[in-house]
């Protein structure tokens, strides 16, 4: 690692959870680089989670630019900045298009852009987890010689600086103490449906949960409030804060709560990152050994997610030890 490293740039543009899983990777950035200035070039969904994150000293929110003129000023802002190093976390075509932008004389450059001066070169980096494949990339950019790359090995994203941001007795939602809770994910993208678990079975599942003594609370986007009602067909005690928290707030809800259960989606990861003990369903449409959240996590996966019966999912909280 050179020591005159003053000036770093962070690309990471989307998805929810593929941010979430990187934010190992941007601690570690942010622990040899202690004392640079770093900033993080991102898309405006995630500049409230990364102005609260501790690993950036700026965030500009401007990564997908939209037309010529969006792409030059990017590029007059990039070049201005004089960054001494950028890692590229995202490592795709849009942020490899950065770079070509910024040629003849790119800054150093971590990543998977033809011509950087720092590329990952692991001929197998496509089939790993990304928590390996990114602490991968930081062994060859030479801030991680002993990276932690065997399967299964590298350390969760760790979001206990959102907890402590948060005063432990501030009520998450009304009604939703002094009863333990189970939050309920139900949802996901809009256009990968294949990734869902119907709404009837999350449902039949809540009503276990409530005869065991456990609330309900349901997180999601505004799009996703017809599943809540769903849900609370079965257990009209269920609370429904589709639409009403931001990343940081599910967060804070998920490590509170007694367990986090649903789809493979972001908010999932970030319930997940914050420490609870969490469930989540993978269908044949994602490979959990690639992109699977870590901690006190159980994966159930089926061909067909339709096919995943309730008590199967009930079972897998009772060996995470929430029911008896």
């Amino acid at each position: 690692m050179k020591r005159d490293i003053q000036k770093i740039l962070v690309i990471k543009l989307s998805a929810l959870g593929d941010f979430v899983l990187a934010l190992a990777a941007m601690k570690h950035i942010r622990q040899v680089h202690a004392g640079a200035h770093i900033t993080l070039l991102t898309t405006p969904p995630f500049e409230a989670l990364a102005r609260a994150c501790p690993y950036f000293d700026a965030v500009e929110i401007d990564g997908k630019p939209k037309g010529i003129k969006a792409w030059w000023d990017l590029r007059k802002r990039i070049k201005a900045a004089r960054f001494d190093r950028v890692y590229d976390l995202q490592t795709s075509a849009a942020s490899s298009r950065i770079f070509n932008l910024l040629r003849p004389f790119p800054p150093e450059w971590s990543g998977i852009a033809w011509g950087c001066q720092l590329p990952h070169k692991n001929p197998h980096k496509d089939g790993m987890h990304t928590l390996e494949r990114q602490a991968d990339q930081l062994k060859y950019a030479g801030i991680w010689p002993d990276a932690p790359t065997r399967p299964g090995s590298a350390p969760p994203p760790d979001l206990a600086w959102i907890a402590a941001s948060e005063p432990a007795s501030r009520p998450l939602a009304a009604g939703v103490q002094p009863r333990p809770y189970v939050m309920i994910i139900p949802g996901g993208s809009a256009h990968r449906l294949d990734k869902r678990w119907p709404a009837e079975k999350f449902a039949a599942l809540s009503r276990h949960f409530y005869s065991q003594g456990f609330d309900v609370v349901v997180i999601g986007g505004p799009q996703e409030t017809r599943l809540a009602r769903v849900i609370q067909q079965a257990v009209p005690q269920a609370r429904d804060l589709t639409g009403r928290t931001d990343f940081a707030r599910v967060a804070l809800i998920g490590a509170r709560a007694a367990l986090v259960v649903g789809n493979d989606t972001g908010p999932l990861h970030l319930a997940a990152a914050a420490g609870a003990r969490t469930i989540v369903l993978f269908s044949k449409a994602s490979d959990p050994a690639l992109s699977a959240p870590r901690g006190h996590v159980l994966v159930l996966q089926a061909e067909n997610l339709a096919d995943l019966d309730v008590a199967q999912v009930a079972q897998a909280a009772s060996t995470l030890g929430v029911l008896q």
